[in-house]
């Protein structure tokens, strides 16, 4: 079931068609991996359709929920739900006489497959959780499997994914805490950026300034333990002298239980997830 193959011609449905589902898709035509006329979408409102086509960058096929045409999706063989969470009592399965072939990746945030299989009971269900940097070709892409999912379904899924993400696969249990780590995590390092910056600002550095030496700084810091192959540890060890600023630095971090506030967060984030389902 490759998405890309002259002889056969796979129609993906996407039901909703936010940010995340324009990151997983655009590239796959970007790479011509499938065509326009193949991609049906399903939105809520006229304001999103024609949002839609006029920016959206492809002449793909878009239908409002309430159409008559918006039927169509139904007969695709893949679909893509990226509605939110609280929009899913809203959609209702057709039968379209494929019992169990039909496959839908869900990117519902908290959505388990049980509730999945529960509202789909005619698809072979796929729970995925992805992040946002998925929007600039740095995503995360954590992959738990439904039941009879066969091995062509299995490498279609991830064909849509890896284009714009990395991807694990996980058993479903351990999708909670992916989610905290890699779709919390974001929001958590923008604070610790925003808190570093104001730390700057305070020793009388411009906003901005301080701002921008912290994401380079970052970034510099994650070539340097990736290329050499460091430890987290390691790095710390490198820059810490005995008596010097940056221990005098990590003894107030250790005096705030920053540390544990940080794994804090996490447990916090993976249990709400766990809450949802």
């Amino acid at each position: 079931m490759p998405i890309h193959n002259e002889s056969v011609t796979i129609k993906i449905a996407v039901i909703g068609f936010g940010n995340i589902a324009k990151a997983i898709i655009t590239p796959l035509l970007d790479k011509k991996l499938i065509k326009p006329e193949d991609i049906y979408c399903l939105v809520n409102s006229q304001a999103s359709l024609e949002n839609i086509k006029r920016n959206f960058k492809y002449d793909v096929n878009i239908f409002q929920a309430n159409s008559t045409d918006s039927n169509l999706i139904w007969d695709c063989p893949v679909k893509l739900l990226s509605v939110k969470p609280q929009q899913l009592k809203e959609i209702t399965e057709l039968d379209n006489h494929k019992i169990n072939e039909n496959l839908l990746v869900s990117i519902l945030a908290g959505v388990s497959l049980d509730k999945l299989i529960q509202k789909f009971p005619n698809h072979r269900c796929v729970r995925v959780v992805t992040n946002i940097p998925i929007t600039v070709g740095k995503g995360l892409t954590g992959i738990s499997w439904g039941e009879d999912i066969s091995e062509d379904q299995k490498q279609f899924t991830k064909q849509l994914f890896k284009n714009s993400s990395k991807i694990y696969e996980f058993k479903e249990d351990y999708l909670d805490t992916f989610l905290a780590l890699t779709s919390s995590g974001p929001a958590i390092i923008s604070l610790i950026i925003e808190a570093l910056s104001d730390g700057g600002l305070s020793g009388g550095l411009q906003k901005r300034l301080s701002e921008e030496l912290v994401i380079e700084m970052i970034l510099g810091t994650i070539s340097l333990i990736k290329e050499n192959n460091l430890t987290t540890a390691d790095l710390r060890n490198m820059v810490t002298s005995p008596g010097g600023t940056t221990i005098s630095a990590l003894r107030v971090l250790e005096e705030k239980s920053l540390r544990s506030v940080l794994i804090e967060s996490i447990v916090s984030a993976s249990n709400r997830s766990r809450e949802f389902r």
